[in-house]
């Protein structure tokens, strides 16, 4: 039976695990995250016992460090335990958050257009104090605590709050240093200082500068790595859930998913370009 097997796939040709990671990392329903994507890689690793190889298409402008730190812990992990080698393809952008899951491969591609890079972290809000104020609105606020209420858009800005969040900004940036140190190594070749100021760039430049490893794209890798036979074999989340399915129309739920990535981008300190 297993001959029959054997024989039976070596017939079909190679399929490749491809799983897709794609659009803004959150850990909200519906959005890019360990809960979404952890049992879809999970999966995908272990289908990986024949081939060896697995391919990471990449589609992300960022968001959530924390959620782009546990699903590229998560890869590495499984990557390691099953002795696979893992590839990441960029499509249209892998910046930030999006870079952070391309540096758990072992090798990096991109289109020569790919948005890459974005190395920083990026923050703010709104201040409405003023604006309160002028319109004869009094703000009531009551904490225990001094700092319970930092950064509270209805009331002035403090100084020691700008400090404390670019303080805090300052150490996610080291850690994202430190992942893409570790994980690409010599093979940088731009001054840390370029690579590092939080700027994206083309593929090509990404190229030049050691971000990536070539250029490529997921159907010419499936068949570099398997073969002219080799076919790829798609894991993708299941990010549709809960209250948007609820909605009439495609259109509609477009809508409401784009304003939820909106508010995520600018909640608060995030990876994103």
């Amino acid at each position: 039976m297993s001959r029959m097997i054997d024989r039976l796939l070596f017939w079909r040709g190679p399929r490749i695990a491809v799983v897709e990671l794609h659009g803004i990392l959150a850990s909200r329903l519906g959005a890019l995250n360990l809960k979404s994507a952890g049992p879809v890689l999970k999966a995908a690793f272990g289908a990986t016992a024949r081939e060896g190889h697995l391919i990471l298409d990449i589609n992300s402008p960022g968001g959530s460090p924390v959620q782009s730190q546990l699903i590229a812990d998560l890869i590495r992990r499984e990557a390691e335990a099953k002795a696979v080698h893992v590839h990441a393809v960029i499509q249209d952008v892998g910046a930030s958050g999006g870079y952070w899951l391309a540096c758990a491969a072992d090798s990096i591609q991109a289109n020569a257009m790919s948005v890459v890079g974005s190395i920083g972290v990026v923050g703010g809000g709104f201040g409405f104090a003023e604006l309160i104020g002028r319109h004869g609105i009094e703000r009531r606020l009551y904490t225990a605590g001094e700092n319970k209420a930092r950064l509270d858009p209805f009331s002035p800005e403090r100084p020691e709050d700008v400090t404390f969040v670019r303080q805090l900004m300052a150490d996610i940036h080291d850690r994202f240093k430190d992942w893409v140190r570790s994980r690409r190594g010599a093979r940088l070749t731009a001054p840390e200082e370029r690579i590092f100021d939080g700027s994206f760039c083309l593929g090509s430049q990404a190229l030049a500068s050691g971000l990536i490893d070539g250029l490529g794209d997921v159907e010419t890798l499936v068949q570099t790595l398997g073969g002219k036979k080799a076919r790829a074999r798609l894991f993708r989340p299941q990010r549709r859930r809960g209250l948007l399915r609820l909605l009439p129309g495609m259109a509609a739920r477009s809508v409401v998913e784009a304003a939820l990535d909106a508010a995520e981008e600018r909640a608060g300190p995030q990876l994103r370009a």
